[in-house]
């Protein structure tokens, strides 16, 4: 069976977890990709075909002029609609392209969750050419938080506590981004969490969540995500409400929202699998082929009642950072042990040598701490004595 992988730049969540389970479950795999050479060069055995995965046309010219496929699929955030749209045209299981779109583009999703009313967030779109030295026209109250409309990853997330502050930030990412459309919305207080859900259109599991740690403001970096095994019942209630409304339901999801006084409110919907090597741990620690029944579902395969998951894991997450620009001249290298029942993983993610600007965002992370256990104490402790013990230099 033929199943199209569409990608960017490489990800661990393609090379370690996609790419094995395609091989498990005996698929023929080709790469669409605007990026073939990165792709060739960690993939050698892997088809890899370059294309505009940008452009859904441009995937199905591509495909229609390769071989027939059986499924299309893609992991990144940039490409939920042009996978879906693929898919439909081939007349294979996907995604709805306008979930796909809805889920992305934040500002439809919250109009879509407004007019449903079960969730509202005052929230303003500021197109490209929008002069926005006045602050009449935006009705958000400060501090608000400034954002790209499809962005992800906290790239040029940021929180503005006045006008002038706001038009010298909107300033900065028009110049990084010209031609991007921001959202202005209000600041939502509260604790930040994810959830993690896996369907095939008829069956929705939820696998848990985590826990999330932010940088100190107005960026908004994950430095550390810990493993929540289940929310409190009325909290997931109220998260799968505003995904059913936004009608998520298929394939991977990963959901971010904030609690504050019992109320749940969405921050963005990532309809794809968790990253950052989350959804690596996230396999390991439930015990379950988790990329191989994500990747069964677009072959329109249906999931198990019961996904066989272990309920007695512990897990968390950290990200060392960069906190200045400049040359990383000593890091640590990969590692991995086990010690007092909590195995560790550190996976460094640039090398000694790379000279790198300060971007306030997720691409300043120098390495991933994964560990698992089934102690939380234990777990902690572990991750907390591994960055203790370890040291990255940085050289302007």
């Amino acid at each position: 069976m033929q199943m199209y992988v569409l990608a960017l730049n490489p990800t661990d969540s393609v090379s370690e977890g996609f790419l094995p389970a395609a091989q498990r479950l005996g698929l023929s795999i080709t790469v669409l990709t605007d990026q073939p050479r990165a792709h060739r060069e960690r993939h050698p055995e892997t088809e890899v075909l370059e294309c505009d995965v940008r452009d859904h046309h441009a995937v199905i010219t591509r495909i229609s002029t390769h071989r027939t496929p059986d499924a299309v699929f893609s992991n990144s955030d940039h490409l939920q609609s042009q996978t879906a749209l693929a898919a439909e045209f081939f007349g294979l299981p996907g995604k709805s392209w306008q979930t796909a779109l809805r889920t992305k583009d934040k500002a439809q999703m919250r109009r879509r969750l407004a007019a449903a009313g079960v969730c509202t967030v005052r929230s303003v779109e500021l197109p490209p050419g929008q002069d926005l030295t006045d602050p009449a026209p935006l009705g958000i109250p400060y501090p608000c938080v400034l954002k790209p409309r499809e962005g992800v990853a906290s790239e040029d997330v940021v929180r503005v506590e006045d006008h002038d502050g706001f038009v010298h930030h909107a300033g900065a990412i028009r110049t990084r981004r010209p031609g991007a459309t921001l959202v202005a919305e209000e600041y939502l207080p509260g604790e930040l969490y994810t959830l993690e859900t896996l369907g095939d259109g008829e069956r929705l599991h939820v696998l848990g969540g985590f826990h999330t740690e932010l940088s100190p403001l107005p960026y908004f970096i994950e430095e550390r995500l810990t493993f929540v095994g289940a929310h409190a019942q009325p909290i997931t209630e109220q998260v799968l409400a505003q995904l059913a409304t936004l009608g998520v339901g298929f394939g991977a999801c990963h959901t971010e929202f904030v609690v504050h006084e019992g109320r749940v409110r969405l921050i963005e919907v990532n309809y794809r699998a968790i990253g950052d090597q989350c959804d690596l741990l996230l396999a390991d620690l439930l015990g379950i082929p988790y990329f191989d029944h994500v990747l069964r579902t677009h072959l329109g395969q249906s999931l198990p009642p019961d996904l066989g998951a272990r309920a007695d894991g512990e897990a968390t997450l950290a990200y060392p950072c960069a906190d200045r620009a400049g040359t990383l001249t000593a890091a640590p290298g990969p590692t991995d042990f086990t010690a007092d029942g909590v195995r560790l993983t550190y996976r460094p993610t640039r090398r000694p040598g790379e000279h790198h600007a300060l971007h306030h965002t997720n691409r300043d992370i120098l390495g991933i701490v994964r560990a698992i256990g089934t102690d939380r104490t234990a777990v902690d402790r572990a991750v907390d004595d591994f960055l203790a013990r370890q040291s990255w230099e940085i050289t302007p």
